[in-house]
């Protein structure tokens, strides 16, 4: 039995995006913290799925590969995650939104079955994860 699949956004997700868009073919900023566990540990549950606004072009599917292979192929290091090389083989980077159980994405709202969740006013002020301010933990702020 095939395991279901996950699907994974790229920019904003794994990739940081930090600098913004550069072009299909460009992901220049590092990984999101803890992504190197998170794609080990999905690997063994789903299957892993990137799929982008990258994944129609030819580049930005090459471009997302590459980058999964560089920064987490990681054998023969001290990481909590040893030899990772078969990582970047074992996710799949489709050209075509695929039929996912889940897609994690830092640009998506859940439909709940109330368009009034989705008023014009309130998407524009919509932001992903990354762009929004800082918020103390309880932890931060001293209390209990």
């Amino acid at each position: 039995m095939l395991k279901p699949i996950l699907c994974l956004d790229f920019d904003g997700v794994i990739h940081s995006y930090t600098s913004g868009w550069q072009g299909a073919g460009i992901a220049a900023d590092p990984p999101v913290a803890g992504t190197l566990e998170y794609l080990v540990e999905a690997t063994k549950h789903y299957r892993v799925m990137v799929y982008s606004s990258r994944s129609k072009s030819l580049a930005g599917r090459r471009a997302m590969r590459r980058y999964i292979r560089e920064h987490f192929n990681v054998p023969l290091t001290f990481s909590p995650v040893h030899d990772v090389d078969w990582l970047h083989e074992a996710i799949r980077f489709p050209w075509f939104k695929p039929p996912a159980l889940l897609t994690i994405d830092d640009r998506a709202l859940t439909f709940t079955g109330n368009w009034l969740d989705f008023a014009p006013e309130k998407l524009r002020r919509f932001q992903p994860w990354n762009k929004r301010p800082a918020t103390l933990s309880t932890e931060q702020v001293g209390h209990d």
